[in-house]
């Protein structure tokens, strides 16, 4: 009788344990546009969904939870964000701006950039790791730094990078399909022990498009007689990618586990290059194009197709999904930059998130776009642009100019000012790295573009690409 009792008394704080807090499955895409889906992410802007994406695994998915209309990534391109989001931190503190190699001859000079995450930064997996639960990442994850098994993963595919996409193809294109089963997996593992779990899928997705399922390539050959190859392989990616957030989604609901458990699904920065759906910009630059990003998430208390219109930022995720899992506020890094999006969640959408600071900055210090290196500021309704090559500024008011097409600068300068001191401050203060002149600099060489390291049967962009 003693020995039962002991037993029961190891196993009933277990299942409490776990019904305390609720199981995370974070889904984050490749280079998927805001307008990337085939679900509106806005209510009254018809740009704000694709015309040739079919995705109703997504479209489901937003039925079922909540639409945030001005979500942001932390960065135009990819590692930048992905070390943000694991961080709770900007790119600009972490000082890790640029996934791609510096381009060359160009007038001024980009900063050194880190490339790796600090032994000294806490993840969003050891803080979920703390709570008591198990934490698994499969996909891309392009930060090196020893891979996701030193930094709070316990299952993980290992140290990869872009290379990855390229070498799955139909019947398993960038390994979608074998991502989703090794996700239901680790679900239906840690549910069997009662012991909740956080998963992040970083899916290869939108990377290699040409590895599509033959199928899906065929298909939108139909649809889009007149389009370019690129175009038509990115709308079968899409919907292959988005066949598999049904899958996971199917695990969910298998499982049982649809009411205890919280789904976010995101992007890791806008499109490529160029004017996406009313959108200005692409990847590679602060416009919002280029940072402007799907996010939708499901879970308990969330009403079902809701909207949030407040502005959100990808490093609001790791105090979010602490806040779910009861770490304690005082068991955060104390330098961390996002605020909890819970409240939103629970109260229909509407309020604010609570950061150390009122404003949001994206700092792009580098060349990747026509416009150079640039940072961006975004205050209320106003967002500020400077670029860093003529010191230049443009003023934007977002609730009346979502395309960015009608600058304030000159009719406003006191918002102008104000908001570029602010912008200015901040930078300092966290210490933010700056293109510097470029003295051997001559207008007539063509500028060198950023030299990838390439490779594989493919010409898979190796780890360092963007």
């Amino acid at each position: 009788m003693r020995q039962l009792f002991v037993l029961i008394l190891i196993f009933v704080p277990t299942m409490s344990f776990a019904a305390e807090r609720p199981n995370i499955v974070f889904m984050l895409s490749d280079d998927q546009g805001w307008s990337g889906l085939s679900v509106a992410m806005h209510p009254d802007f018809a740009g704000s969904k694709g015309d040739v994406f079919h995705t109703p695994s997504l479209e489901t998915l937003a039925a079922q939870g909540m639409r945030f209309s001005a979500a942001y990534a932390p960065a135009p391109v990819c590692s930048p964000t992905r070390a943000s989001l694991v961080t709770g931190k900007s790119p600009a503190r972490l000082h890790w701006t640029k996934a791609a190699p510096p381009e060359e001859g160009r007038k001024l000079i980009e900063p050194r950039i880190a490339k790796r995450i600090s032994t000294d930064e806490v993840t969003v997996a050891e803080l979920l790791q703390s709570a008591g639960y198990a934490t698994a990442h499969y996909g891309k994850w392009h930060l090196t730094s020893g891979g996701p098994g030193k930094h709070g993963y316990d299952e993980h595919d290992g140290d990869t990078g872009n290379e990855q996409a390229f070498q799955f193809t139909d019947p398993n294109p960038v390994d979608i399909f074998g991502m989703a089963q090794r996700a239901e997996e680790f679900m239906e593992k840690n549910s069997k022990e009662g012991k909740p779990f956080f998963i992040q899928l970083s899916w290869n997705a939108l990377h290699a498009p040409e590895n599509a399922m033959k199928a899906s390539l065929a298909k939108y050959e139909r649809r889009m007689p007149n389009e370019n190859a690129k175009r038509i392989a990115t709308a079968a990616m899409t919907e292959d990618l988005d066949t598999g957030v049904g899958k996971v989604l199917q695990s969910i609901d298998r499982l049982g586990l649809a009411g205890n458990t919280y789904v976010i699904y995101m992007s890791d920065n806008g499109a490529g290059g160029g004017r996406r759906n009313g959108l200005r910009g692409g990847k590679g630059g602060v416009w919002e194009g280029g940072i402007r990003v799907p996010l939708i998430v499901r879970g308990p208390g969330v009403k079902p197709n809701s909207w949030c219109h407040t502005p959100v930022v990808g490093f609001d995720l790791l105090p979010t999904f602490c806040e779910w899992a009861r770490v304690e506020a005082s068991g955060l890094p104390k330098d961390i930059e996002g605020g909890s999006i819970a409240s939103l969640l629970m109260n229909e959408g509407k309020g604010d998130v609570k950061r150390t600071r009122e404003e949001l900055v994206f700092h792009f210090p580098h060349y990747q776009s026509d416009d150079g290196p640039q940072s961006a500021i975004l205050l209320g309704n106003f967002k500020l642009m400077k670029f860093y090559e003529d010191d230049r500024v443009m003023l934007f008011d977002l609730s009346k100019d979502l395309s960015e097409r009608n600058d304030l600068a000159a009719s406003r300068p006191d918002v102008t000012d104000k908001l570029r001191q602010r912008l200015e401050k901040y930078l300092v203060e966290v210490d933010a790295q700056f293109p510097t002149t470029n003295s051997n600099y001559d207008p007539n060489q063509t500028p060198a573009p950023a030299r990838e390291k390439r490779g594989g049967k493919n010409g898979a962009k190796q780890k360092g690409g963007v």
